[in-house]
């Protein structure tokens, strides 16, 4: 009985999560990420980006972390990330 109450998600369904990027809202499917998969989610919905921008994460406070193209990231709903173009990144 125990997988009752810690049952997975039904297969196939996959969590829509809303997060922004450069202040757009995006949708990503599953908590499960990627720096480069966050970018091609948000450049199909219309953030002007390219997959070679810098992505980073707002951590409140004026913090952020970079997220590599290739880092695991779990992402959370409302969480922000800024992306720039390599070079304006000083």
């Amino acid at each position: 009985m125990e997988s009752a109450t810690l049952a997975p998600e039904a297969p196939g369904h996959v969590e829509t999560i809303k997060i922004v990027v450069n202040e757009r809202p995006v949708e990503v499917k599953g908590e499960r990420q990627t720096g480069a998969s966050i970018k091609t989610a948000a450049i199909a919905q219309g953030v002007a980006i390219k997959p070679d921008f810098v992505l980073s994460i707002e951590r409140g406070k004026g913090h952020t972390d970079i997220v590599g193209d290739d880092e695991p990231i779990t992402v959370h709903a409302g969480e922000r990330f800024i992306a720039v173009a390599p070079d304006d990144n000083s």
